[in-house]
């Protein structure tokens, strides 16, 4: 009953999708259709996500008052025109998967976060750091960074809740250390946002099961939830639907993939004591040539993993 819909800065290189024309089209049909929507600002003129979160090519070269500028100057724009557009979106994510933080630049200075952990003591990281991820160097910057979005976010929608989102909805450690460390340094949310992925998570830990992954992420909504005094969404999940050759995977690996998210529907919903407010699903329309965790099939029709979602309500 709600649709998530990413933002880019300036996507002319990638056909345009996921900027503010594209983003208004997709929201003005999800409100004909009476679906709640969220609004998911990346600050990147493509994919942020742990890998990568660069800056727009237009904010590059800007001091740090100017980036700030920018950054809130995007964010009022896109909500100005969904808010012209009559949509109200009931939650905005201020950055995506922001756990090396956003808007990277090689100059410390300048950057909210950007250095493989490699190239600096660890004093301030989780204990289960890996040296395959980049993880915040500069929290003042990183906070007001947050912050600034967030006061924007206000500035047009005051009842819009703010989501700052991580990956890796397992990790209790990551998510306690890296909002111990925005509170510390400013940032501001009104609900944490999270990815769970049982599929990826065992590919970085071998041995570590589906149901675990799970289970520890209840366990992480709980915790966070209490020590923080906030709610908590699962921003985007997703369950194996194609074979190692982009095809349809067998029935066998769509039922186990609709017993997951079967079960992630419940315990969020049943086991989180009120805090988890919803789950949406990254993205399900996606044909198995293109995306090996979505859940359509190649001609563009549901497989039995959505059925998760009917038979939860």
């Amino acid at each position: 009953d709600a649709i998530r819909i990413r933002v880019w800065v300036d996507p002319s290189a990638h056909g345009n999708w996921c900027n503010v024309d594209d983003v208004v089209v997709k929201a003005r049909r999800a409100k004909a259709l009476g679906m709640d929507v969220m609004i998911d600002f990346h600050y990147s003129d493509w994919w942020a996500d742990p890998a990568q979160q660069n800056k727009p090519a237009s904010w590059v070269g800007k001091n740090l008052a100017d980036l700030k500028d920018a950054l809130r100057e995007h964010t009022v724009n896109v909500l100005r025109a969904l808010k012209n557009a009559g949509v109200t979106p009931k939650w905005v994510q201020v950055g995506n998967e922001i756990r090396p933080g956003m808007l990277w630049d090689k100059d410390k200075a300048l950057s909210g976060a950007s250095y493989n952990v490699e190239e600096r003591h660890l004093k301030d990281a989780p204990a289960n750091a890996s040296s395959k991820v980049v993880y915040p160097v500069n929290w003042a910057n990183l906070g007001a960074f947050i912050t600034t979005g967030y006061d924007a976010v206000k500035s047009v929608f005051a009842d819009a809740i703010v989501i700052v989102h991580l990956d890796n909805g397992w990790d209790s450690g990551l998510f306690n250390w890296f909002f111990d460390e925005l509170k510390k340094n400013g940032g501001k949310w009104d609900m944490i946002g999270m990815s769970l992925y049982p599929y990826w998570s065992r590919m970085e830990k071998p041995g570590y099961k589906a149901d675990d992954v799970i289970t520890d992420c209840i366990k992480n909504i709980n915790g966070l939830g209490t020590k923080y005094n906030c709610d908590v969404m699962v921003v985007e999940t997703g369950v194996e639907c194609a074979d190692d050759q982009g095809k349809l995977a067998s029935a066998a690996v769509l039922a186990e993939g609709k017993r997951q998210l079967a079960r992630i529907l419940k315990e969020c919903r049943e086991n989180t004591n009120g805090r988890c407010k919803g789950v949406f699903y990254w993205e399900p329309e996606c044909k198995p040539s293109q995306y090996r965790l979505g859940a359509f099939t190649e001609d563009g029709r549901p497989t039995m993993i959505m059925d998760a979602f009917g038979e939860s309500n």
